[in-house]
């Protein structure tokens, strides 16, 4: 069940050496038709949302960590409640330290991917913030925060890792059908139709 007023006040709030503490998440999905030829970054896209206050770029879903939840816990409530998705939330990207432009509160920011499986027609923020579907380049233009965006590096480099796998081990993944006529590759909670290989030949010995 998805709670649909975000939390308030910061009593519960965590803090490490002075520095608050705050999660986020990069929220993504691939594209419909993924050619294993592409770019890593162009098999994806990722899900940015408005600021509060307008006209300062777009960001990732992030907040405060508080004391009665788990970090995984929170990087899943605070991306449900700016930008209304659900999904997996996937292992930290890394840990950043920075202040806000004023200088006087200093943060320890921790950032995940989230692989979306869900869009809500309604959450809680909705009425104050707009979300948007983009590119990974277009997320580097638009982005307003540089750690966040050094996260996305980290994101991309991961998701280019996994597929360099997948082509290695392109074959030996494979399911064929009976027929012989299709094979289909599993790609996580995805599938693609391949061409079958050409028959070895010892095969048509």
């Amino acid at each position: 069940m998805v709670v649909m007023v975000s939390r308030t006040g910061r009593h519960l709030q965590r803090y490490n050496k002075g520095r608050r503490q705050i999660v986020g998440c990069i929220p993504y999905r691939y594209k419909d038709i993924i050619d294993l030829s592409m770019a890593a970054e162009d098999a994806f896209e990722v899900l940015l949302i408005s600021p509060q206050r307008k006209g300062k770029g777009l960001l990732f879903p992030k907040g405060g960590w508080e004391k009665d939840e788990t970090i995984e816990d929170a990087a899943r409530r605070e991306t449900i409640e700016e930008a209304g998705v659900c999904g997996d939330v996937e292992g930290k990207l890394g840990i950043w330290y920075f202040e806000n432009k004023n200088g006087d509160t200093a943060y320890e920011g921790h950032m995940f991917p989230l692989f979306v499986t869900e869009e809500l027609d309604c959450w809680p923020e909705k009425d104050i913030r707009e979300r948007f579907w983009m590119s990974v380049r277009e997320a580097r233009k638009l982005c307003q925060n540089g750690w966040m965006k050094e996260a996305l590096e980290l994101l991309v480099s991961r998701l280019a890792s996994q597929r360099r796998g997948t082509k290695v081990d392109l074959f030996s993944r494979i399911n064929r059908s009976s027929s012989g006529h299709g094979t289909v590759l599993h790609l996580g909670c995805r599938a693609q139709v391949l061409t079958p290989p050409p028959p070895s030949p010892a095969e048509e010995a």
